[in-house]
């Protein structure tokens, strides 16, 4: 692999804290938290997988193969209670949806997921999982239900850097019990749960019952990627705690080895000043979008902002976008190659696309074709 003239690429790390080189073989292995798939694609989804796409996009310009693995939550409590209400079975609404979203990413010219399992599809790999964490000593069982215990683990929040009472609150706000009696301690989190009248259910040691959250991106990047420890893992900053904290110490505990080397995380967009969600129904849908809209404009309305800072979403956003769009497609001096290099250097500068866009901006301004450039960003200009 050539070395790239502008030097290391250099990102955020969560857990270090800190923007550090990140510098990883010849194939770069990437797991990034997918869709539980009963409400997609919102605008906030969008813009997660639009800047690891990016991300991508820099990586295999400087020559690197990249492997990313973005799962589907298939079943989940949000997906079960989801298909009640509404009178479907779990899995054709999570069918429609995962159709719908994965429409939406094509539209938006995303570079395919090297792979995009189904949470359903590691059951054994879960029951295995859970099986090898007991024996380590870093889980138990009662009643059915199978927790890990968070005691037995020392670096528990070093991906956060959460404090302790940080951590409580934020285990209760989503989806934990810190009341739970069945658990040691009100940090403990579940592995393997018993399956409520009606909910799907799978044969295990414990009892007829179904995966905790956490326990499903573990097994499934492990699985996928083929390695104990992989080079990257993106997500939602809403993720951080507490399914990434949780993720890190349940594959740590069962393998023995790191399981991220870095952790990269996407800000919230918010509406109307609370982030944007599917609890609060303040969503803005890329399907709704793109009826429209260019797709590419929608890019561009993502990456004119910086992933790692929080937006807020305004009617604007749109308009503006378009009209830079065509901007940069009345461009056509030269070849293509206008505000090259300084797209690489802003990308590689903690993936700062806002600098990208006004780079771009500066170029087609003065007539300079910018198709090179624009492609990074995943802005196809050849397109009719």
């Amino acid at each position: 692999m050539p070395a790239d003239p502008n030097g290391p690429m250099k990102l955020y790390d969560t857990a270090v804290g800190e923007i550090v080189p990140f510098e990883p073989g010849p194939i770069v292995r990437m797991y990034t938290c997918g869709i539980t798939p009963y409400d997609a694609t919102h605008l906030g989804h969008a813009a997660a997988y639009v800047g690891y796409d990016v991300l991508q996009r820099r990586l295999r310009d400087r020559g690197h193969e990249t492997r990313c693995v973005r799962n589907v939550t298939d079943v989940d409590d949000d997906l079960l209670r989801k298909a009640r209400e509404v009178g479907m079975h779990y899995l054709d609404l999570a069918a429609a949806e995962t159709s719908r979203f994965d429409d939406d990413m094509v539209a938006l010219g995303m570079i395919p997921s090297w792979s995009e399992p189904r949470a359903t599809s590691a059951i054994a790999e879960i029951r295995a999982m859970n099986s090898t964490l007991i024996e380590k000593g870093h889980a138990y069982e009662v009643d059915g239900w199978v927790y890990f215990d968070v005691s037995t683990y020392e670096p528990f929040g070093s991906v956060s850097g959460y404090d302790h009472e940080t951590m409580l609150t934020l285990h209760n706000e989503r989806g934990g019990n810190n009341e739970d009696p069945r658990k040691r301690n009100p940090l403990d989190f579940v592995l393997w749960q018993p399956s409520a009248p009606g909910e799907p259910e799978w044969e295990s040691l414990w009892s007829a019952g179904r995966p905790g959250w956490h326990i499903e991106c573990s097994a499934l990047a492990l699985r996928e990627l083929e390695v104990d420890t992989i080079d990257l893992h993106g997500g939602g900053s809403d993720l951080i705690f507490p399914h990434h904290e949780c993720e890190a110490a349940q594959s740590h505990a069962a393998t023995g080895q790191p399981f991220v080397r870095h952790w990269m995380h996407q800000a919230m967009v918010r509406m109307d000043g609370e982030k944007m969600s599917k609890s609060l129904g303040n969503l803005v849908f890329v399907s709704d979008l793109r009826k429209t809209f260019d797709t590419r404009a929608i890019r561009l309305g993502i990456v004119k902002h910086h992933y790692r800072h929080e937006w807020e979403w305004d009617e604007q956003i749109m308009p503006e976008a378009a009209v830079r769009l065509e901007r940069w497609l009345a461009a056509t001096d030269g070849d293509g190659t206008g505000a090259l290099a300084d797209v690489r250097a802003a990308l590689d500068n903690d993936l700062d696309t806002p600098a990208a866009v006004a780079a771009i901006d500066a170029a087609a301004a003065s007539g300079q074709a910018v198709s090179a450039a624009a492609a990074l960003l995943g802005v196809d200009l050849a397109t009719d």
